[in-house]
């Protein structure tokens, strides 16, 4: 009887679908699953591969499936698109699933260790109370300024604010003070979130290797050296340093044909929390430079003669995840190029 040497699996909430197909492509078997069939059903199969589309929970099944014995193969879902035949439907899905993992030029998404999962969710939760802070920050500012009540948009505008809340003689409706109180206390608590969460970012850097190793090249902090420890998978996976960038969204976008190169803008099809931290700290590693002086006949220097600064920010920025990737890869320190020449 034939035998299924790669599974695609259709993930889903509660129903998933199952094609099983043969090294040759032949139909093994469709099944349709509740999430409880699931790993019971794969745990009957020889050890095979078990193809996935790499989107919401496909880490977590890819630890599991590993654990039967089976080999996890995360693809990313614009790669399975083009597999799907005509209609569209979930058992369709399952099948482009197989059809894409058994190709040998596939490319395929690193499964997530659950610790570096654990570091993500602390990671994107801090981030998202500073946008739930700034948010509620503004808020407070444009109903108090329908009051006449005004303050700047810094922090000193908001410790203004909250003196003219407690101050009687400024002139406002009570309820609008009452509201206004909510406000103060909910900015408060988030803030005091805020700074326990970075005092366990900073001494979880104090322990980390990497983190140290890597706030060594100009323009990377402990955020951008938190979040390439956080996100990025392992650098071995990366042939090549443009590789690396390329993973980031950090390289043009290409349109060649006829043996010309048309290279456009920068692609952002990649990891947004780093890239967005690199761009950041170009920026400022420029604006330095800028201000305090740029070395004679640097490569900076011949760069900011040519491009506008935010073009400068994103190739030094390309130049930057090369050089993370080279020494993640090497476990060597950062060694100035300018230095070195």
């Amino acid at each position: 009887m034939t035998t299924a040497t790669i599974i695609g699996l259709d993930l889903a909430k509660n129903v998933f679908h199952a094609h099983g197909a043969s090294e040759a492509g032949a139909v093994v078997f469709r099944k349709k699953l509740s999430r409880s069939q699931v790993l019971p059903f794969l745990s009957e199969q020889p050890k095979c591969i078990v193809a996935m589309e790499a989107c919401a929970t496909a880490h977590g099944w890819a630890r599991e499936i590993e654990r039967l014995g089976h080999s996890p193969r995360l693809i990313p879902p614009q790669y399975v698109k083009p597999y799907v035949k005509r209609q569209k439907n979930d058992m369709a899905d399952a099948e482009a699933i197989a059809e894409a993992g058994s190709r040998p030029t596939m490319r395929f998404v690193e499964p997530k260790p659950e610790d570096q999962q654990i570091s993500a969710m602390a990671y994107r939760t801090r981030q998202m109370f500073i946008g739930q802070r700034t948010q509620t920050i503004n808020a407070l500012r444009s109903h108090l300024a329908e009051h006449g009540v005004i303050a700047a948009t810094n922090m000193c505008g908001l410790k203004k604010l909250s003196a003219m809340i407690e101050d009687e003689t400024v002139s406002m409706p009570c309820k609008v003070r009452e509201l206004a109180h909510v406000y103060v206390d909910h900015i408060a608590q988030l803030t005091a979130q805020i700074a326990e969460m970075t005092g366990e970012m900073r001494e979880m850097a104090k322990k980390s290797a990497v983190v140290k190793r890597l706030q060594t090249v100009p323009g990377v902090g402990l955020q951008t050296a938190m979040a390439v420890e956080t996100f990025a998978p392992d650098p071995g996976c990366f042939s090549r340093g443009r590789d690396f960038s390329a993973w980031l969204g950090l390289v043009p976008r290409q349109n060649s044909t006829g043996g010309k190169s048309r290279l456009g803008k920068v692609s952002k099809m990649g990891q947004v929390d780093i890239r967005s931290h690199l761009i950041r700290g170009a920026m400022s590693v420029i604006s330095a430079a800028t201000r305090f002086g740029i070395k004679k006949g640097s490569w900076l220097e011949r760069l900011l003669a040519r491009k506008p600064k935010l073009v400068a920010a994103v190739t030094l920025a390309n130049r930057m995840a090369r050089a993370i990737w080279a020494m993640l890869t090497k476990n060597e320190d950062y060694k100035n190029p300018e230095a070195v020449a």
